[in-house]
């Protein structure tokens, strides 16, 4: 039997803003992760109708 992986919405949109950081800028794995935390608690704040 095959085993799922289950990874969130969240994990996804952050895997997908730590690649775009790791490739535009000079940062390492683990910093280009940090900040994508933040950036993803910075969108999620703006209202949906802003958005």
């Amino acid at each position: 039997m095959k085993e799922a992986n289950f990874t969130s919405a969240y994990d996804r949109r952050l895997t997908m803003v730590q690649d775009v950081l790791t490739s535009r800028a000079e940062l390492g794995s683990e910093a280009a992760r940090e900040l994508a935390v933040h950036v993803l608690r910075a969108l999620d704040h703006i209202p949906e109708r802003v958005r």
